[in-house]
């Protein structure tokens, strides 16, 4: 299986290269699934829910964050509405949305992907490792 991770995608700027790439560079390497970092895809800082569909409509499946996808407010009740798009597995429970998607590729391939943030040079949240602890337990 080939997984696809995009680092930080960037405003219109970033956005626009990957409307014009992603299909050939997914049809050449074989991609089966596409993972992309999207908090500052809007306007270079944050998600809004028109920004998250544009994404996933070029084929994106799965979009994640850290601190700044709460930058927009537009975002937070769609969070809750979307599964592929992740915050922080590590912000306190009681947060909108998740922070794991399990999904699967075309081909029926099951496909777990966790967001989870590191608390080196960042505002405080929970111990990453706890968290995970946690999660492995559920998804079993």
């Amino acid at each position: 299986m080939n997984i696809l991770f995009i680092g930080d995608i960037v405003g219109r700027p970033g956005r626009n290269i990957l409307k014009a790439e992603l299909d050939g560079l997914v049809d050449r390497e074989r991609i089966d699934f596409v993972v992309a970092n999207a908090e500052n895809a809007a306007g270079g800082f944050g998600l809004t829910p028109e920004v998250a569909e544009e994404l996933l409509g070029i084929g994106i499946h799965c979009l994640t964050s850290g601190n700044h996808i709460w930058d927009k407010r537009e975002i937070l009740d769609y969070l809750d509405h979307k599964p592929c798009i992740l915050r922080p597995l590590n912000y306190p429970s009681g947060c909108p949305g998740s922070g794991v998607f399990v999904g699967e590729t075309a081909g029926g391939v099951p496909v777990a992907v966790l967001n989870i943030m590191g608390r080196v040079f960042m505002p405080p949240v929970d111990d990453p490792f706890r968290r995970v602890d946690e999660v492995m337990e559920q998804v079993g």
